[in-house]
């Protein structure tokens, strides 16, 4: 919990993780894991926890990065930092993590061996593919990935977990439209995209289909707009419009964002402004394989955990699931931090700390259920004798 709690007072936002590297780091030298890579993807640190046998490679996963919101909580523990706070709980998730640390230092898994990756960039969707496109994540492949994260519209110590659709798909949209400033008193003199944007915001918003999840959901919000300068004299030449755009698969992302630029294309040609737009900030869908599904189910029951089915997918995106994308079976579990809890992305929110015991337990029974079901070392990797070496060279740690 101290731990949580001095990484919360000091948080970093995507790609500025260092710190809270250095910080992971020193923590994980009391463990004394069997290989340490720093500086994965960014700032994503790996620690390995090696048998020495043959047996599969497991990784579980947490998140080093916080946002850039102003924490406005009383809490002893708060930001140090203006502007910027844990307000997702990945203070919390990574603490998990070091537990599960503490309990493979006092013993190695039975066979094979466990990853614990602390990713960095995650609120911004390019840290896992930093992590994976790195060339030393080769060397660290796993065949199962695991992760979880605190949900606040879960009950208190519940977890809810299902196969398939874990998380939406979701992308970041910019719109640049362009015209030319004129005096205030004259504005006809200049193009201005102000009746533009006044058109395209509510266009944008009715894309989408809105809650309920299911088949065809689509939601667009619509996270800033602004318009020439902060002056008086001066009628604006541009204008810049974001929006996230959100669903379930990423088929159904590919027409959305279709139909946005349509719209886009339709409104600035009628205003006769020059368009330009892109994408950042791109999750792709999570989806939770069967198998590693199982294995986390079986790790909450072992653990004495409350489970809930997940029968629709978390209108939030997450970047886990590209793990699954890189070869691992993977699979996500929400951790109920109960509904008195704030929602995570509001400036009241802090992690529960009376998860964290339960986090542990259930990835340590969750990992005893993988190497019992699933002993033997993935065809992938079992000539990796690089890759399963116990020891770090000094470059590596």
């Amino acid at each position: 919990m101290a731990f949580r709690h001095e990484l919360h007072r000091h948080p970093e936002l995507s790609g500025e993780e260092a710190e809270t590297a250095q910080r992971v780091c020193a923590m994980l030298n009391a463990l004394s894991p069997d290989r340490v890579v720093t500086g994965l993807g960014g700032h994503g640190v790996a620690a390995v926890f090696d048998s020495g046998l043959p047996g599969p490679s497991i990784l579980f996963r947490s998140e080093l990065d916080a946002l850039p919101i102003q924490e406005l909580g009383a809490i002893e523990h708060r930001s140090t930092v203006p502007g910027k706070a844990h307000l997702c709980g990945h203070d919390g998730h990574s603490t998990i993590l070091l537990g599960l640390g503490r309990v493979l230092a006092r013993k190695r898994p039975e066979r094979g061996r466990v990853i614990l990756m602390f990713q960095p960039a995650e609120e911004d969707g390019t840290g896992a593919a930093a992590v994976i496109s790195d060339p030393r994540f080769e060397g660290l492949q796993p065949d199962w990935a695991f992760s979880l994260h605190n949900a606040p519209d879960v009950p208190l110590g519940t977890a809810r977990l299902g196969a398939g659709p874990a998380n939406c798909a979701s992308r970041g949209m910019w719109i640049r439209l362009t015209g030319s400033t004129a005096h205030a008193s004259r504005p006809a003199d200049g193009v201005s995209p102000m009746r533009a944007i006044s058109e395209l915001m509510p266009m944008l918003e009715s894309l989408g289909s809105g809650l309920p999840l299911g088949t065809g959901f689509s939601m667009v919000t619509l996270t800033h707009a602004s318009m020439g300068a902060a002056a008086y004299g001066v009628a604006p030449g541009e204008a810049l419009v974001l929006a996230t755009l959100r669903t379930v698969a990423d088929e159904e992302m590919k027409d959305l964002m279709a139909r946005a630029e349509t719209c886009v294309t339709q409104v600035a040609e009628a205003h006769g402004l020059a368009l330009a737009c892109g994408y950042d900030d791109i999750f792709l869908a999570s989806v939770n394989d069967a198998e590693a599904t199982a294995i986390l189910q079986d790790g909450i029951l072992r653990a004495g955990v409350c489970h809930l089915p997940q029968e629709v997918p978390s209108v939030g995106s997450e970047d886990f699931g590209r793990f699954g994308r890189a070869g691992a079976k993977s699979a996500m579990l929400f951790l109920g931090a109960g509904p008195d809890c704030p929602a995570v992305h509001t400036p009241e929110y802090d992690f529960r700390d009376a998860l964290i015991p339960t986090g542990v337990r259930i990835f340590s029974e969750a990992l005893a259920s993988c190497l019992e079901r699933y002993p033997a070392t993935s065809e992938a990797f079992s000539g990796d004798v690089e890759a399963r070496s116990p020891r770090a060279s000094a470059s590596e740690r």
